[in-house]
């Protein structure tokens, strides 16, 4: 103990460059594994990243199912993205990722995208998901408030900012406002920001504010507007719908509550909410035995419902989580 004792400095000093060899092995491992390019780090303010990568999602999914997609933010033309498209677009895999290349980039790893060019960013800020603090008796939207409250405080025009759907939590017109004048201020602070929004209201914003640009994740329909295919995407230009009927149907919501949700968005949708038209009964007939209780009948059209074509690995995989988890859900019912 006393020689190792006398000898601490050295140890410790070894300690440290083994770590750092460690570190670095792993990087470059990880670059030769998955294809990760050299990034270019300046002090500049424009990040130009060129067929992104979402890295963990790229590992789950394998490169030849990972869509790429391009990014362009600087201090001017390109200063706010505001983003939109559907549930499941990849809105919020592309806010992180951008976040993911400037992290990795700035650690002196390689990223995975075929070229990459980060200003160096003091700070990154988040405002994704949904949470709450019941301990300290706070909301969902009072969570999110206080994350926003704490960006616009500490934020600058070299920080790279992620904020996806601010003002969900509250009523539509209020969480507008708030997502408008958020936007504004972070117009006038010059931050570079990722703003995905379902508020197709805040498409509007390029005509009044220098630097904010609309993009949105492309979606192909067909059928009578009754089927999507995501194709994840990155376009310039706005959405004009969020297709979240198509999304509660991939989910495995059954056909009659998808069909009276229809009806219901056709009303609506032609601002004739009082011709809505009355939930059909069911049909009367001779009574017949069935082979298969309700579960297996509900199983058994939401398997008929799914489009295999349009889904992708993930989207698949989604689908069967959720079926498991109402399984277990009517286990413990029983129970």
């Amino acid at each position: 103990r006393e020689k190792v004792s006398l000898r601490s400095h050295v140890i410790q000093e070894n300690s440290g460059l083994i770590s750092e060899l460690d570190v670095l092995n792993s990087f470059a491992a990880a670059a030769a594994r998955h294809g990760y390019r050299r990034p270019s780090v300046s002090g500049g303010g424009n990040i130009l990243i060129k067929e992104g990568r979402h890295p963990v999602v790229e590992a789950s999914m394998g490169v030849s199912g990972f869509i790429p997609n391009d990014t362009e933010l600087d201090g001017k033309e390109n200063r706010i993205l505001v983003i939109t498209g559907p549930n499941m677009s990849g809105k919020s895999t592309y806010l992180k990722q951008v976040a993911l290349i400037t992290v990795m980039a700035q650690a002196g790893s390689f990223v995975p995208a075929s070229e990459a060019r980060i200003g160096v960013a003091d700070r990154i800020f988040t405002r994704i998901g949904a949470g709450e603090n019941l301990a300290q008796g706070e909301s969902t939207f009072m969570v999110e408030m206080t994350e926003v409250a704490s960006i616009l405080s500490g934020a600058t025009s070299r920080s790279l900012l992620i904020m996806d759907e601010v003002g969900r939590g509250t009523s539509t017109f209020d969480g507008i406002s708030i997502a408008w004048a958020v936007i504004e201020e972070l117009s006038r602070m010059g931050a570079r920001t990722l703003f995905a929004t379902h508020y197709f209201e805040l498409t509007g914003l390029p005509s009044r504010l220098e630097g904010v640009k609309n993009y949105n994740f492309a979606v192909r329909e067909w059928a009578d507007r009754r089927k999507i295919v995501f194709l994840r995407k990155l376009q310039s230009g706005s959405a004009d719908k969020s297709y979240g009927i198509h999304c509660a149907q991939l989910a495995g919501v059954p056909p009659e509550v998808i069909k009276r949700a229809w009806d219901i968005f056709n009303s609506l949708e032609e601002k004739e909410p009082s011709a809505l038209p009355p939930r059909e009964k069911e049909k009367s007939g001779p009574d017949q035995l069935s082979f298969l209780d309700d579960s297996a009948l509900r199983c058994r059209d939401m398997i008929s419902s799914l489009d295999l074509n349009s889904l992708t690995p993930l989207d698949l995989m989604q689908v069967v989580r959720k079926w498991q988890e109402d399984i277990k859900d009517e286990d413990r019912d029983i129970t």
